[in-house]
Order: C-alpha cells, then structure tokens, then sequence
C-alpha cells in the first residue's frame, strides 16, 4: 500500500521498517492540524493526573449555617458536622480550628479540598483578641510552606495547606458591621482573600437586603478592608470587568441548606416556609449561586494564584528579610550544604 505523504523527505522519526503497511503517519499527517493551543492539553492531562488542592476556611459566630453552606457548595457532607455523627454544636470557650480532608473526583479530575471550620464568636462572653487563633492558623501554613521550600533537598510538589480562601459570614441584622466583624475582617484580609456572605439572607427582604449590602460596603471602603477580588490585581480590561459585577454584588445574600423539594415536578435545593420554598440555586431568591460560581466556576485558580503570589509572597519576603532569621530558626541544616560545597571545593583543587 503506497502511503501519499506531502513531505518530499521521509521523517527522521518514522523510518520506514520492510513489510510494515500504515505503522505510522509521517509528517503534519500524525496529528492533523498542529497548534501551539496543543499545550493546554498537556497542562490539562498532567493537572488531571496530580489532582490540585483546594483549602477553604470558614469564620463567623455560630448558628449562621457555616457548615451548611459549605456542604450546599460541594453538594457533599464536607463539613466536621457531618464527619462526626455524635457531634453536638456547643459554645466553647476558645476558638478551637477543625481542619477536615475530602478527596473528589469528577470526571476524572481529582481535588483534595480541605475545610477549615471555626467554631463561633460571636455569641461568647469575652471576644478579645478572638481573631488571634485563626490569624494564627493562616500565618502557620504559610510557615509550613516556607520551610519546605528552603529544604535542600525539597519534594517535587510542596503539599499545600495554605488558605486559599476564606468566606466570611455575616449576620443578616440589617444594620452595618459590627464592631468584631470590622477587627476580624482588618487583620484576615492582610493576610488571606476575604469573600463576606450575609447569612440566612432570608430574613431580610429584598429592600432590606439592598441597603444592608450598600452599608457593608460603605463600612468596608470606611475601614480600609479588602475584600477578594481586589482592584488592584485585575490583570486585563476582560478580567476588571467581569470583577467588577463580583464587587457590585459584594457580599453575596445567601441561604444554605441540603435539603431537596418539589417545585413544578422538579427537585430542587431549598428551604420550606409557609408562604413558600425558597430556592437557593435560584438568582432570584439569592446570590447563592453567585458565589459558588466565583468560587468553583471561574475564580477558583485566581484564587490560589493570589494566595502564592501576593498573601505567601509577601510573608515569605518578610520573614527572610528578618533580622534574626536563621536556618536553625527555621527547623533547618546548612551541614548538607556546606558539605556540598566543601567537596566541590576538594574537586576543584584537585582540578
């Protein structure tokens, strides 16, 4: 069989082998059309095959559905509520972190996401100082981090325990922030990207629930907080615009729950009242469905993006230009490295 090749010269890399017919396509024939666009398929192949993680962290008094908004996101049980069947929502005295691992895979596209659940507030007798645990936790993975880096003989892929993100929930009072939401929201959005949701948005009205996001954000701008996504880090005229709406929407009104019903033959996430069902994947009755697209849809990369390029970067560069740093400090050995370099210097001398 005489293959028709348009190519005048063989290919170096399909020799022809005697009494082998078709055993290989020579030329632009092996693969049709060949386009720089190929290299997204091979990102998209090896990011399939390694899986990323995705960390979240969730703060906000108790009783404003934390748990369960995080599990309506993922359509999951990804909350510590829902790992521990025995477990009974109580007051503690601290602020006490539970970190919870969940493995997903959808068509064939692996994530660990990890939750970071804070227990409340809000609703305790002596709030001082209250954000020091979790400013704590966030400053400690990126710590981590550091020191994996400065390994001399570091792993190939640094695990990633560092918040990506960090949705904060405020209480549908209808008012402005409080006082405790404006310290919280100072400190974490120097160091995390900050997402602010209204809780239970369902206890407001339409009306309300405008003018209290307008004040949130009159409150925001007041307090010098920054809130994700920033202005500052829009990279091209395409990428403002689409942020801008997000900001315009800032913070979202939303309502959580896991439980399905029947509307017009269909089932549907939502909550029962006695006026009606109120469905939270519906933009009509809530942003609900706004912030799970910024979340998962198109922000989720930018997201980690900005957590290693801005949040860690800008820890990083402080703690290496620390006076007092040393590798000792850092849990680290500079014999390997000195070794190394003083057989090097043997070998040169010999040379």
């Amino acid at each position: 069989m005489e293959l028709n090749v348009t190519s005048p010269r063989p290919s170096s890399l399909c020799p022809s082998v005697p009494g082998l017919q078709m055993s290989c396509i020579r030329g632009t024939d092996l693969f049709g059309y060949i386009g720089i666009e190929a290299v997204l398929d091979q990102m998209r192949c090896k990011t399939m095959k390694a899986g990323f993680e995705f960390n979240i962290m969730v703060v906000g008094q108790s009783g404003l559905g934390k748990s369960t908004l995080v599990n309506t996101l993922f359509k999951s049980k990804v909350s510590r509520k829902s790992c521990a069947p025995d477990y009974e929502e109580k007051i503690s005295k601290t602020v006490k972190l539970h970190s919870v691992s969940h493995l997903i895979e959808e068509k064939g596209v692996k994530m660990k996401l990890t939750v970071i659940d804070t227990p409340g507030f809000g609703d305790q007798i002596n709030n001082d100082n209250c954000w020091e645990p979790i400013v704590k936790y966030v400053n400690e993975q990126y710590e981590k981090y550091l020191r994996e880096e400065l390994h001399i003989n570091r792993k190939r892929r640094i695990p990633d325990t560092r918040v990506h993100c960090c949705i904060y929930f405020i209480p549908a009072t209808g008012h402005r922030l409080r006082p405790i939401d404006v310290e919280f929201m100072k400190r974490l959005g120097k160091i995390v990207s900050i997402v602010p949701v209204i809780a239970k948005a369902d206890t407001l009205t339409i009306e309300e629930r405008q003018e209290f996001k307008e004040r949130i954000r009159q409150d925001l701008a007041a307090n010098g907080i920054h809130v994700y996504p920033q202005r500052e880090y829009d990279e091209d005229p395409e990428e403002r615009i689409l942020n801008n709406r997000i900001r315009e929407n800032i913070p979202f009104a939303v309502v959580g729950t896991d439980k399905e019903h029947q509307v017009n033959g269909n089932k549907v996430l939502g909550r029962k009242t006695k006026w009606g069902i109120i469905e939270v994947e519906n933009v009509a009755h809530c942003e609900f469905a706004n912030l799970r697209d910024l979340l998962i849809r198109s922000h989720l990369q930018d997201l980690k993006d900005v957590t290693h390029n801005i949040h860690y970067e800008t820890y990083r560069v402080r703690r290496l230009n620390e006076s007092n740093l040393n590798f000792s400090e850092l849990g680290l050995s500079a014999v390997p490295l000195e070794n190394g370099t003083a057989d090097k210097c043997e070998s040169d001398s010999h040379l």
